[in-house]
């Protein structure tokens, strides 16, 4: 049988994760597949076949290393999914402005190195916007990222600045679809659509992942919200083995708020044959590559 590491962190103790339901369909089609974190620096990749990123959850933390960890991988005789090169790619959120140069529809952006509390009244004008967000270009499970008003936004200034002193930035406006509906994810195994959810957040609240209080519900996507999420599969620099979608509703049409190709979940819990497809496309995936 062959050895397939699933990269994770050291405890994902408080956090909801289903990478334990691919276990059963990757055995049967002859995987062993073991839990691995991102941080043990004992582990030899050359043990492994394949490693497969998962749920580091907190690599943000430190971005630097976890990409050196990766590069290790990517050198070893192990084969790294998603690709080092999609993950160097997706790791900054800037590369939402290439895809919007190719045509995606992604929700309104600017772009900060540097955080200038006067810039503040600006951004709100800019979009003129009532509420904004705003969140480093690197960051995962919605952390340090904030949601502003014109009324709110000076007593936050000490936060703020804590926060962006030494990270670029990201300004968007305050989708109120968020709330009002939920933000959708469209999952893709290979290239081939598998399913969908919808996360809502709690009352009071934007963030939609579960650690948070958001509210999951499984979904048949709206013809236009899978013609959005092909335009954008179709500019990425090459087809990953999974991707994760997440668009809002914007108008009659849809917003993408991330393309999510490093460690999204991937809610194998919200539709019993996830696992399964997932673990086909890539059996099938090392098959062709004769791994």
């Amino acid at each position: 049988m062959k050895r397939c590491a699933i990269l994770t962190m050291d405890s994902l103790e408080n956090f909801e994760a289903y990478d334990d339901l691919l276990a059963q369909p990757l055995a049967e089609l002859g995987w062993q597949m073991e839990m691995i974190s991102w941080r043990d620096t004992k582990v030899n990749w050359d043990d492994f076949h394949a490693v497969i990123v998962r749920s580091p959850w907190d690599y943000q933390d430190d971005a630097d290393k976890f990409m050196q960890v990766l590069a290790k991988i990517e050198q070893s005789s192990a084969h790294l999914e998603n690709s080092l090169a999609v993950m160097q790619w997706n790791i900054d959120k800037l590369y939402l402005k290439e895809l919007e140069a190719k045509q995606v529809n992604i929700v309104p952006t600017l772009w900060r190195e540097h955080f200038e509390a006067s810039e503040l009244p600006a951004f709100f004008e800019h979009f003129d916007a009532e509420q904004i967000v705003l969140k480093p270009r690197i960051s995962a499970n919605a952390d340090n990222t904030f949601w502003l008003t014109k009324e709110n936004y000076q007593a936050k200034l000490a936060e703020l600045r804590d926060a962006f002193a030494t990270r670029n930035f990201m300004v968007q406006p305050f989708m109120e679809s968020v709330i009002e509906e939920g933000e959708f994810s469209l999952f893709y195994f290979d290239g081939n659509y598998s399913h969908a959810i919808l996360k809502t957040p709690k009352q009071d609240d934007f963030r939609v992942q579960e650690e948070h209080g958001g509210r999951l519900t499984a979904v048949a996507p709206e013809e236009e919200l899978v013609r959005q999420a092909s335009v954008a599969l179709a500019v990425i620099r090459e087809m990953p083995l999974y991707a994760r979608v997440d668009f809002v509703r914007s108008g009659d049409t849809f917003a993408l708020m991330e393309a999510e190709l490093i460690e999204p979940s991937l809610y194998f819990n919200m539709d019993e044959q996830s696992a399964t497809r997932f673990a086909q496309a890539f059996a099938a995936k090392m098959q062709k590559l004769a791994i």
